[in-house]
């Protein structure tokens, strides 16, 4: 910054202007304007100090958020000063500037501010925190952090119950989708089972068939449909044609004859 004012001269922070030390400093600190400008600097600050004295008694507790690190101006101490206090994850509100208000170097500047400017002396109790009523708070703080820890604890119980509930009812919809899958399978195999075992009992039943002589089973449910008389005769004609068929074999000639002429050598060999 510039040079600093000769020992006779004043500098007014609020107005931002230089006057003559004596009367005119007087002057200057009674004028309208800058009146104006320390309650205008004043009504800024107030709102938040409202704000705060609200806490005292109950104070808040949350999680922490990025607008918890907002600061204000303190223009009796002439700096910035944080609203509120975290730690860790949490943040208690209010509890910055409840802190600065209640120490002993804000207690001061107070002091000096409102004589420096000659501010209203009835306003200066409004930007103060007494000792005990920050003990108050302090006391209203713990229980706050405890019952805010026991919501917490609440919460996530309540979380973890949900987490269970949603994990049980997932495993029924799974369980109920596969009940019907498996249902389907057993019935399929059991076909299958089935399936193979009347295919292997007809295979076993047409072996017995064919590996016993005789009358074919066509042959046996012709004679059993015409009766005694014609089930005799047939049973004679197959008897008399198994004594009297001979297999030669295979009947090899140079180069002639046919399948026509084994047939003719096995009839007349017959005969």
């Amino acid at each position: 910054g510039g040079a600093s004012p000769s020992p006779g001269l004043f500098r007014c922070p609020l107005c931002r202007r230089t006057a003559f030390s004596g009367r005119r400093r007087r002057d200057h600190l009674y004028s309208a304007g800058h009146q104006r400008r320390l309650r205008n600097a004043l009504a800024r600050l107030r709102p938040k100090v409202e704000a705060a004295r609200k806490t005292l008694k109950r104070a808040v507790v949350g999680p922490r958020e990025e607008e918890e690190e907002a600061r204000c101006w303190c223009v009796c101490c002439r700096r910035e000063v944080r609203l509120h206090l975290s730690h860790g994850s949490l943040t208690a509100r209010h509890a910055g500037l409840l802190e600065h208000l209640a120490s002993p170097e804000h207690k001061k500047a107070v002091g000096t501010f409102w004589w420096e400017n000659k501010a209203d002396p009835n306003l200066k109790c409004h930007f103060l925190i007494s000792s005990e009523d920050y003990e108050l708070f302090k006391a209203s703080l713990t229980k706050a952090l405890d019952a805010y820890e026991a919501s917490r604890d609440e919460v996530i119980q309540q979380m973890a119950a949900q987490i269970r509930k949603v994990e049980q009812s997932r495993k029924e919809i799974v369980q109920a989708a596969l009940e019907p899958q498996a249902e389907t399978e057993l019935c399929t195999g059991d076909a299958v089972v089935e399936t193979c075992t009347r295919t292997q009992s007809d295979f076993s039943f047409a072996v017995e068939d064919g590996a016993q002589p005789g009358p074919s089973r066509n042959a046996t449910s012709t004679r059993e449909q015409l009766g005694p008389p014609y089930s005799t005769v047939l049973e004679l004609d197959w008897q008399e044609a198994r004594q009297s068929l001979t297999f030669i074999g295979h009947q090899e000639t140079q180069g002639k004859g046919n399948v026509h002429t084994g047939m003719y050598l096995l009839a007349s060999s017959a005969v």
